[in-house]
């Protein structure tokens, strides 16, 4: 039984540790109904849930990242107001903070597709999409998750969105941060995503303006619904 409705919830300006906490219990509930369904005559649909929000400044490392891209000790973060996390995601380490749109789809896949590759590129796209929608050219690296501008430049190649997900089960966490107004300095206390001759951006350096993230928002989940063929959307 597929159900393609999907939860909304902007849960705003959130703590990490916050945040990852609700995650988790979404993506264990989920888990908990695909297993009571193996052994059911009657089996439950499983909920899928978009969620937006921004975090106060923090650091995350993915299981297949280095300590050695945080280029920060302690005292320094605590200087820097940021906090450090070791995380349950792919990847390595990545920034988060304000002005920065972080996207943590909890989807079953199975109702959808069961293919984590897709499921990437169209997170991907859809953030191409978006950008393109504000008149900002971006695209892929091969073999680099990720959305990037100039990509087939090596000199001028800079992320402008990042992502790094765990999938048990079909069932989708964590998930993509787009840069909108984000502060980019923060970058410079890491080697972003384990990349260290590559830049950095946001939408508001490439326009040279403060953007509407609300507005970015609205724009984004359009075409996730579309890209996903997602068959309501609820708030």
């Amino acid at each position: 039984m597929k159900n393609k409705k999907v939860v909304f919830e902007d849960w705003g300006l959130i703590d990490y540790q916050e945040a990852w906490t609700k995650q988790e219990t979404i993506f264990a509930e989920t888990v908990q109904i695909k297993t009571t369904n193996r052994e059911s005559s009657t089996p439950q649909a499983t909920d899928n849930y978009l969620i937006f929000c921004e975090h106060p400044h923090v650091y995350t490392l993915g299981k297949s990242g280095l300590m050695d891209h945080l280029l920060l000790d302690e005292k320094t973060l605590t200087s820097k107001k940021a906090s450090f996390y070791k995380i349950n995601r792919g990847g390595d380490i990545t920034y988060h903070g304000p002005g920065q749109i972080v996207g943590y789809p909890i989807l079953d896949l199975e109702n959808f597709f069961t293919d984590i590759h897709q499921y990437l590129r169209l997170l991907e796209e859809a953030i191409i999409l978006t950008l393109a929608d504000y008149g900002i050219k971006s695209g892929r690296i091969s073999g680099m998750t990720g959305v990037w501008l100039d990509g087939d430049n090596k000199q001028k190649a800079r992320k402008i969105c990042a992502m790094g997900v765990r999938c048990s089960r079909w069932v989708t966490m964590h998930g993509f941060a787009l840069n909108i107004n984000t502060q980019l300095d923060y970058f410079n206390h890491i080697v972003p995503c384990g990349i260290s001759d590559k830049a950095v951006t946001s939408l508001s350096t490439e326009l040279k303006k403060t953007v509407d993230i609300d507005e970015v928002k609205k724009i984004l989940k359009r075409h996730l619904i579309e890209l996903f063929e997602m068959d309501s959307i609820a708030d």
